[in-house]
């Protein structure tokens, strides 16, 4: 049916002048689905809504533990920097950010954030297995594609409304002084650069800086025509909080050791023919050096001195004890004759970062940033003892030239291998710095924990425990039982009943005895038993139940992908990873000292490709211990305390080798009975905890 257009109905006046168009009125902008709701009205960012408990899991000081730990000698005041303990949060970084607010509202210096930013990519990777160089891939459809796929789970438009929402928190946590830098690929750097006038306003964009992006060109050479020019750099957005901020100027080391380095064409106001001349192999085309012949001569001839006889002096100081007899020439840009400037070994930098790369181009981790190009922006805009947080931490690249700098840091990521790898690598910064006795932080790793799944379950599931159960179940692809014989049997799987434990409760061995009694009370043989965390040593448990009932009980941890929105097909549901391990008692300098031996380690292999689950399956019952990259002990450990980081070893990409005992030698203050948590993470980044007794 056709419809009249206003301007065609005969009740409206025409549009014009007197009756603008609504069209006519509206502002530039960038418009994205969601930033309006059904009435038009803007909505607002949820700041408050997104605060919750960051849970501490961890507290790592290696250099003091491994000390306390054999009875050294560790002096806090002069080893720790400060008492402020730097922090690597594992979750969406948008709640992370939400509860950060609380205690680092406008005290964050510096932010750096690399966001997902191609919608085509491939996150599959490489991870090493055991000693050799034996490799296997890790799905890219787990944790690591979570906030990926939330981000382009409707192309640009989705992406648009996640970078909207996280970059009004970092606005909230910059100081006054802060400053954003946002790491991107042109295909998207326009509208995020939009994007971030609208937030921050345009008189608070700095630059946008070009960052140099290492690429294989040659590979082209077999193609007669190309769709395009190989993608040669990526596009760094630096926006600051406050437009008054100023910064020092960004100095960057000449490449050329050679005169040239240093010597520059200098124009002078009045025409003077005799000023041009041969010099340095280049006589100027136009304009003309600043001194005479002779005098330029002679100043090539010190610096040529300087090359022979003084390569342990830098420039200035040859400089000065020549008695300013080393003269060179600055360009100038006005025309003007400038003052004279003493040599320098590095030039004023601008927005073309040709001389750094964007990525280390490391397989295991191919979108980790280079060190140097984090090295160059946090000393430029921060000095020692401000405060840098990285959101999309990634490899930890940020963290770790942080703590080398001497500034604090904060990090997080919603991928386990992230903050895995991201946890070694900052035990190795401690271990470095307190080698080379320069002073470092101690660092905590923190959660959301059940705190996250109680937001999932108020915001998704209308704050059902039975919604909850049967979320887990649909996708565990098991039968929802509306008639079950007891409240604590929920579905069936084949020949197997369910059971689900509640959202925010640990599946204890008092809850696992009650559910075999039930199960066997049905008649059941087999329970599996869905959690989101499980008691430490609950295997031994669960095979002494099912010695006694006569039900194999199969415990299964629930996948944290379940909570992602826009999720529809069921995520990896394995079986829990089976450690084992014992205490190792001796004596070492008249006293009794304990350490740890693996005994056992089963990997759950959550996070295989389905079609090489089978293969690593049969190696995994062969070699467990190849899946272990990393493992700690806590020798006074005591339940509901963060762990702590006595002693641990892992593998690096150089020395595959692993301990399978410690060697802390860790001598208790008192004999008597005592607990160590001895915590296992694989290769995938999937972490696995038991306690064990000790008797010293």
């Amino acid at each position: 049916m056709y419809a009249l257009h206003p301007r065609e109905h005969p009740m409206t006046k025409p549009y014009g002048p007197d009756n603008p168009h609504p069209l006519s009125k509206l502002k530039t902008e960038l418009v994205w689905e969601g930033k309006y709701d059904e009435y038009g009205n803007r909505r607002e960012v949820d700041l408050a809504g997104a605060a919750m408990p960051l849970q501490k899991i961890e507290t790592i000081d290696e250099p003091r533990s491994r000390a306390e730990a054999q009875g050294s000698l560790f002096e806090p005041h002069k080893v720790h920097a400060d008492d402020f303990r730097n922090m690597l949060v594992w979750g969406d970084n948008r709640l992370v950010m939400g509860s950060l607010l609380k205690d680092f509202k406008g005290k964050i210096d510096l932010i750096y954030i690399d966001p997902p930013f191609d919608v085509g990519a491939d996150f599959t990777l490489d991870v090493n297995i055991g000693d050799s160089s034996d490799k296997v891939l890790k799905d890219q459809s787990i944790l690591e594609m979570v906030a990926y796929r939330d981000t382009w789970g409707k192309g640009t438009d989705s992406y648009i409304h996640t970078m909207y929402e996280r970059i009004e928190f970092m606005k909230d946590l910059l100081s006054e002084n802060g400053c954003l830098f946002i790491h991107l690929a042109p295909t998207v750097a326009d509208q995020v650069r939009v994007l971030c006038d609208e937030i921050f306003g345009k008189t608070n964009f700095r630059n946008e800086i070009i960052v140099h992006r290492p690429i294989t060109k040659n590979l082209q050479r077999q193609f007669k025509t190309i769709e395009s020019l190989p993608q040669g750099h990526d596009v760094i957005l630096f926006y600051s909080r406050d437009s008054k901020s100023r910064f020092p100027n960004l100095l960057i080391p000449y490449e050329s050791k050679s005169p040239e380095g240093y010597w520059h064409r200098f124009w002078s106001g009045a025409d003077r023919p005799t000023m041009r001349y041969d010099l340095l192999g280049e006589t100027p085309s136009s304009g003309q050096w600043k001194w005479q012949r002779d005098r330029a001569e002679q100043a090539v001839r010190n610096y040529n001195e300087f090359l022979r006889e003084s390569h342990s002096r830098t420039l200035f100081e040859y400089w000065k004890d020549t008695g300013m007899k080393l003269e060179f020439i600055r360009r100038s840009n006005t025309g003007t004759v400038e003052n004279w400037f003493p040599p320098s070994e590095d030039k004023v930098g601008d927005t073309v970062w040709d001389d750094v790369k964007a990525y280390e181009n490391r397989k295991e981790f191919p979108t980790q940033k280079h060190r140097e190009l984090l090295q160059r922006i946090i000393e430029w805009v921060t000095t020692n003892d401000s405060l840098v947080a990285d959101m999309f931490c990634g490899g930890g690249t940020t963290g770790a030239v942080a703590e080398s700098l001497g500034r604090r840091w904060i990090m997080c990521d919603l991928g386990r291998l992230a903050v895995h790898t991201s946890r070694k690598r900052l035990i190795d910064v401690q271990r470095t710095l307190h080698e080379q006795g320069r002073q470092y932080r101690a660092f905590d790793v923190y959660n959301l924990g059940r705190y996250e799944r109680q937001w999932w379950q108020s915001a998704h599931l209308n704050g059902a425990d039975d919604e909850h159960r049967r979320v887990v179940l649909e996708f565990f692809r098991a039968e929802v039982l509306t008639k079950a014989p007891s409240p604590l049997i929920h579905g069936r799987k084949g020949g197997a009943l369910c059971h689900v434990s509640a959202i925010d409760t640990l599946f204890t061995r008092t809850e696992a005895k009650d559910v075999a009694l039930a199960v066997a009370a049905a008649g059941g043989r087999e329970v599996w038993c869905l959690a989101w965390e499980f008691e430490m040593e609950l295997h031994q448990v669960l095979a002494a139940l099912e010695a006694e009932t006569g039900v194999k009980m199969r415990p299964v941890q629930i996948p944290r992908e379940i909570m992602e929105r826009n999720r529809t097909s069921p995520p990896p549901f394995l079986e829990v990873a089976v450690l084992e391990a014992e205490p190792i008692i001796r004596k070492a300098e008249g006293k009794r000292v304990a350490d740890i031996k693996l005994t056992r380690f089963m990997p759950s292999l959550a996070e295989v490709p389905t079609k090489e689950l089978e293969a690593l399956k049969e190696r995994a019952v062969k070699s467990g211990f190849d899946f272990i990259d990393f493992w700690a002990v806590d020798f006074d450990w005591h339940p509901g305390k963060p762990f702590a980081h006595h002693w641990q070893d892992y593998r690096t990409r150089k020395d595959r080798s692993l301990k399978t005992i410690s060697d802390a030698a860790f001598a208790y203050e008192k004999p008597g009975n005592h607990t160590a948590c001895v915590k296992v993470v694989d290769v995938f980044g999937c972490d696995t905890s038991i306690s064990v007794e000790v008797k010293a």
